[in-house]
């Protein structure tokens, strides 16, 4: 699927989401697929929690 059609899916995820909610159900919708996002990355080994954590905690690789 390419970069184009995913951000219309996306999109329209969320415009439905807006209509259907209202503006807290857009955030809470655009919160868990954010969240899913994330978990998705790492389940396919795209993401490395690791770095993540340490970029959150300060510390710096060289």
């Amino acid at each position: 699927m390419s970069a184009t059609v995913t951000g219309a899916l996306v999109g329209a995820v969320l415009a439905l989401a807006a209509l259907i909610f209202g503006f807290w159900g857009f955030l809470l919708v655009a919160l868990f697929m954010g969240i899913g996002a994330v978990v998705g990355r790492i389940v396919s080994g795209q993401l490395d929690v690791r770095g993540l954590a340490d970029a959150f905690t300060g510390r710096r690789t060289s």
